[in-house]
């Protein structure tokens, strides 16, 4: 029954995060919009660390090859909610916000021994933004107001497979499949109300490849070494335009109705990324990320942005008791960790970075069950003050859900 729940809660959620949109940072109006930082498991609380993690119990979105160490029957299934309270303020002003969303579907089951696959759903990036533009009339000391707001994003379904070549060695493969739309409108009063409302469709296909090779033990330590390599994209696009006006006597006049066009492609870069997770005496876990995007390598359309190449440091470290004799939080995992993104938007020469720090835990949802509650508390921030542009601090929780099952069992009758 429990089963059966789990499913019909998954499938039902997939409308409800294809639906969503809600942020709100005005640096989302460049791009793509934002991106999401989802990570799976306990790796929330671990600055979004995960590389060269390889955890049987817990599905890795970071690295492919950890889908290896799936154990044979398992069936593992997992979703993640988040809630975030932003404060968003200039040199003069400030305004506060908050937002929850489904942040990923994801399952994972074994092939065969040392083979195993993942298939999930997540955003991608995401968009939400309300910006007044004032801009001059020609030939008067007039001027006048540009309300623009956009919402939405891309999707990423995802199909990814990992195995062990040799006894320490895995390979795995990612292929991600991007699609969505950006919605902007941009309203403006001079004299009449002319309405432009742009429906920016993009789809596309993305391939990762990871490897992780675990180090000979040394004396209760455990190291394991992964990398990462992500193909450059380029994602098509297509543009919806209507557009109208209406007189100060209220008379609408249609300018352009649902006109088609296509957008110039969206490129992503060539990627890498490198990690070292190391165990000792199977209660402390440490790990340490690195990954580059080549962002500078791409040729974006561009207005007052640039894009400059992109570095993403991360830290993390787990605790657990691992007590020889059972009780509840013997079995606590307790994580905290720190990420540094340089970002890659540059505006008014300033590049757009970011930085949190979190706290976590991984609680087991009954007495020697592999189900685990997830719970982090990041705070962070992005953005700078200088050269007139806007810091957004935020406060997220983020509760990720993850159950093992054995659904390839078979009864056994008397």
């Amino acid at each position: 029954m429990k089963k059966k729940i789990l499913l019909i809660v998954l499938v039902a959620s997939v409308h409800t995060l294809l639906a969503q949109s809600n942020t709100n940072t005005p640096y989302s109006l460049f791009g793509l919009g934002v991106e999401n930082k989802t990570a799976t498991g306990g790796l929330t609380g671990l600055g979004n660390t995960g590389i060269a993690q390889a955890n049987p119990f817990e599905i890795n979105l970071f690295n492919p090859a950890s889908l290896s160490s799936i154990l044979p029957k398992s069936f593992l299934y997992e979703f993640g909610l988040n809630g975030t309270y932003s404060t968003l303020q200039t040199k003069n002003i400030s305004e506060s916000s908050s937002n929850g969303n489904i942040s990923h579907l994801a399952i994972a089951f074994p092939i065969k021994q040392g083979w195993g696959m993942s298939i999930g759903l997540l955003p991608y990036t995401k968009t939400g933004y309300n910006i007044d533009v004032e801009n001059a009339i020609e030939g008067s000391a007039d001027t006048y107001i540009t309300r623009i707001t956009g919402e939405g994003g891309l999707n990423k379904f995802y199909l990814s497979t990992g195995f062990k070549v040799v006894k320490n060695l895995s390979l795995g493969v990612d292929v991600s499949f991007l699609f969505g739309s950006i919605n902007q409108e941009s309203l403006a009063y001079t004299g009449s109300l002319v309405s432009i409302t742009d429906q920016n469709h993009y789809g596309g296909v993305k391939l990762k490849t990871g490897l992780q090779y675990k180090l000979p033990s040394i004396k209760g330590l455990e190291n394991t070494i992964g990398a990462t390599l992500e193909l450059p994209s380029s994602l098509g696009g297509t543009q919806t335009r209507s557009s109208y006006k209406t007189s100060p006597s209220g008379t609408s006049i249609s300018i352009e109705e649902e006109v088609e066009n296509d957008l110039a492609n969206f490129e992503l870069p060539f990627s890498y990324g490198v990690g070292l997770t190391s165990v000792i005496n199977k209660k402390i876990t440490t790990s340490l990320d690195y990954r580059k995007l080549l962002w500078s390598d791409t040729s974006q359309p561009q207005n007052n942005e640039s894009y400059a190449d992109q570095s993403i440091y991360a830290f993390g470290v787990e605790y657990v008791s691992t007590s020889t004799k059972y009780n509840y939080w013997s079995n606590v995992k307790y994580r905290a960790g720190i990420n540094y993104n340089t970002g890659f938007l540059k505006i008014s020469n300033q590049q757009i970075d970011s930085y949190f720090v979190s706290f976590g835990v991984g609680l087991p949802m009954k007495k020697y069950s592999n189900d685990n509650f997830n719970i982090s508390y990041s705070y962070g921030r992005e953005g700078t003050l200088d050269s007139n542009l806007i810091q957004e601090n935020f406060h997220k929780i983020t509760l990720n859900l993850n159950f093992v099952g054995q659904w390839f069992n078979k009864k056994k009758i008397d």
